[in-house]
């Protein structure tokens, strides 16, 4: 985290923009994930699942959001036609060159080529809020999306369709929660029927519903980090209940992530509103 992005020693923490990403999933268990500018202001150089910042002028919904911001930075558009014809690579470009430097909004090019974003494709699975410290804190609303086992048409010529190479990739940890979940959830290189069915019922349970606030937490004998998540037990949980991640950082990136979670996900509530008082960490 660079040093511009910590708030002054007086100053009250930022409030959370609203904003929303989404976990794109294809018919080989492949997760999408798009690299951050190194110039960027926040989280600079990382992978991320596409999304962005709630535009209230075209989003009516955060998962609105997500389908546009996938649109905008990653070529890909989850929307359905009233038309047999699918839109060519041309004009798919056009628009999402159009909605990002912000010559049309997003609905009028939808609404244009009879679209409708297809937003009952969307599961929620997680929302995380940047911690206090942070100057530029966002509340983003994750989304989970699987893709049909044949390739979209609806791609502009700027999605490339690949497998990252074998080296290490820099990741948040909120990018690492959502994937080692996944990953634990969709073993093997082929999409089944039932493992979508088990992520659509995570969803629809209390996880899709939690929201994070990581706390950060320095164990002064070990010296390593934590951030600690809602329902640990030095959050107010259970005893010896453990949602947390152990990181190591060299400058602003995240070399190493642990998650250590040691409950049912599909069954127990977590959430902060069942531990109002938080234990001192």
């Amino acid at each position: 985290m660079a040093a511009s992005d910590h708030p002054g020693p007086n100053a009250p923490p930022g409030e959370p923009r609203p904003s929303a990403s989404l976990v794109i999933i294809n018919h080989r268990n492949e997760v999408l994930l798009v690299q951050r500018n190194p110039q960027a202001r926040s989280f600079a150089g990382t992978h991320v699942f596409p999304g962005g910042n709630y535009d209230a002028k075209q989003d009516s919904s955060l998962a609105m959001t997500a389908i546009r911001e996938t649109f905008e930075e990653a070529g890909l558009l989850i929307a359905s036609s009233e038309s047999s014809v699918d839109l060519d690579d041309a004009t798919l470009d056009e628009g999402r060159k159009a909605v990002h430097e912000q010559e049309t909004d997003f609905l009028t090019f939808l609404a244009t080529h009879s679209l409708t974003p297809d937003l009952a494709s969307l599961h929620p699975f997680t929302t995380w809020v940047t911690p206090p410290i942070s100057a530029r804190r966002f509340r983003t609303q994750f989304y989970v999306t699987f893709l049909s086992e044949s390739v979209p048409t609806k791609f502009s010529s700027g999605y490339k369709e690949g497998k990252l190479p074998a080296r290490r990739i820099n990741l948040m940890p909120p990018q690492y929660y959502i994937l080692e979940t996944l990953r634990q959830l969709l073993p093997g290189h082929t999409s089944t029927a039932e493992q979508r069915e088990r992520v659509v019922l995570l969803s629809h349970g209390p996880f899709g519903q939690l929201v994070i606030n990581p706390r950060l937490h320095r164990d002064p004998a070990s010296d390593k980090e934590y951030f600690i998540y809602e329902g640990d037990g030095l959050r107010g949980g259970a005893t010896g209940r453990l949602h947390r991640v152990v990181v190591k950082r060299k400058g602003t990136a995240f070399t190493e992530i642990d998650l250590q979670r040691n409950f049912d996900i599909f069954t127990e509530d977590v959430s902060s509103n069942l531990y109002p008082t938080d234990a001192r960490l």
